[in-house]
């Protein structure tokens, strides 16, 4: 009797251990799934290259350190006079950056932008070790500005027709792009003349604390990623109630 109930005891004790271990298991899984997902902030590709993370749904920056951006020769939309100066770092192939210009732009536009609270200033961060022709896009949309006499509206709608054609990038197309909007870039793009403006920008990026696109400073205040329109709007709106 007492041989049966110690081999009882021993069933028991491996039933119970095994039940503790499937625990312990399930505790750390539950864990490794739950700080792998925390902070993700949204969509930015590293400046080093490797794969962007996936999206999730962002929180606005908490209390913000202050950095230094320049408007520089750039162009802008909105306001010169405007309270509160948005500037864009960003590259013509990066997905996010395309995300950030069809899906929250156009909302920053007319509430901000139009109506002279905002004054929006784009300038080029390419990335050019994991997007190959992001370099030759700056490049372009800076000779159609060149070559109408410093139009910003000018570069703006070659902007805009880079990025609704963000998939079908090369030199022809370039080209071609601009001329459908009544400019000859072709001897601006094959001599390079517009190379060293998008190469300060992009060194003016990095010196203002950008590691990925679409990087953004807001009145000093850095935001990265292509985060929703809530986030801006907060940004935004905490500027405009100190002017």
């Amino acid at each position: 009797m007492a041989k049966d109930t110690i081999t009882i005891r021993k069933q028991d004790l491996w039933k119970y251990s095994t039940f503790v271990l499937a625990g312990l298991l399930l505790v750390f899984v539950f864990v490794f799934v739950f700080n792998s997902n925390k902070g993700v902030t949204g969509q930015v590709v590293n400046v080093q290259g490797g794969s962007p993370t996936p999206n999730a749904a962002p929180s606005a920056p908490s209390q913000p350190s202050v950095v230094q951006a320049s408007v520089d020769d750039d162009p802008l939309l909105g306001d010169p006079n405007a309270p509160v100066t948005m500037i864009e770092f960003s590259d013509y192939q990066c997905p996010f950056c395309g995300r950030f210009w069809s899906q929250t732009l156009p909302q920053l536009k007319k509430d901000y932008i139009d109506t002279g609270k905002v004054k929006f200033v784009y300038r080029d961060f390419p990335l050019t070790s994991i997007h190959q022709w992001a370099q030759q896009a700056a490049e372009a949309a800076e000779c159609v500005r060149k070559v109408a006499g410093g139009s910003d509206e000018a570069y703006f709608k070659m902007h805009d027709k880079i990025f609704a054609n963000q998939h079908s990038l090369n030199t022809d197309n370039l080209k071609a792009w601009a001329k459908e909007l009544g400019y000859d870039i072709s001897s601006c793009l094959d001599n390079g003349e517009m190379r060293s403006e998008v190469q300060k920008d992009l060194a003016d990026a990095q010196a203002a604390g950008g590691r990925g696109t679409p990087y953004f400073v807001i009145n000093g205040k850095p935001v990265s990623g292509a985060q929703p329109y809530a986030v801006f709007k907060q940004v935004i709106d905490a500027e405009l109630a100190k002017a």
